[in-house]
């Protein structure tokens, strides 16, 4: 075999190249998947969730991150871009509220007996009526409940499985929404509350503030609502048509 049969064929390929990462090409993409992102949000009256975003972004674009550096880029504007649990939305800086005018719309104040039920089911839900009850030690009239699902912030999560299967309560996303919480373990601690003078007097020794649960998924101990269950809490008509 001669010196030239025996030469490497050279193919043109050096095997120490890195493949070549067209910057330009990725920024273009990135800066597309942000317009859409932003979009799809502007254009919903309710928050939009993380999934529902990904689908509609190019194929291998991360959607929490897009999402993210669109929350980063809004911060310091008048409009902000927050998320509610795995939601997001648009929303007025906070330190700007002052400005919008609201003139037209009356707000409804919460009766210190709808307040204290609302923190009762925000911290230690899932929880049932008479466990609200037990904690505030007076009845809970059915009037207070109904104020606070009107309000859009108290849900009917499931049915214990306990005697009596009673319905278990919780809080709902426009909950979190009014109040600015990303998601329920943002809710304030102990320590927090008295900073903010939210606790007065004397404070047991034993008095403590529960950690809420982070997923509104059914714990162990709860069924989820059927239809029946629906009916005979009113909120279904016999047959299944909702109530208007």
């Amino acid at each position: 075999m001669s010196e030239v049969d025996a030469a490497p064929m050279d193919d043109g390929i050096d095997e120490d190249d890195e493949p070549v990462v067209d910057e330009a090409a990725l920024a273009q993409r990135e800066g597309e998947a942000l317009r859409i992102a932003e979009a799809l949000v502007f254009a919903s009256a309710q928050p939009v969730s993380t999934g529902f975003i990904e689908e509609r972004l190019p194929r291998g674009i991360d959607a929490r991150a897009i999402l993210h550096k669109l929350k980063d880029d809004y911060a310091g504007r008048g409009v902000n871009l927050v998320q509610v649990d795995d939601h997001w939305a648009f929303r007025t800086a906070a330190d700007l509220s002052f400005a919008i005018r609201k003139d037209e719309t009356e707000v409804r104040k919460l009766s210190r007996a709808a307040l204290e039920v609302l923190a009762i089911i925000a911290y230690h839900q899932p929880v049932t009526r008479a466990e609200i009850e037990d904690i505030r030690g007076v009845q809970t009239s059915k009037g207070t409940l109904d104020v606070l699902m009107e309000a859009g912030w108290v849900r009917f999560r499931g049915r214990r499985r306990s005697p009596g299967r009673p319905v278990t309560l919780g809080t709902t996303r426009d909950f979190l929404d009014h109040f600015g919480l990303e998601e329920l373990r943002d809710l304030p601690g102990l320590e927090e509350l008295k900073g903010a003078g939210l606790l007065s007097g004397r404070i047991p020794a034993n008095f403590n503030i529960p950690m809420p649960l982070g997923s509104d998924d059914l714990t162990d101990e709860e069924d989820p609502i059927t239809q029946l269950d629906l009916e005979e809490l009113g909120l279904l008509t016999p047959g299944g048509e909702a109530e208007e």
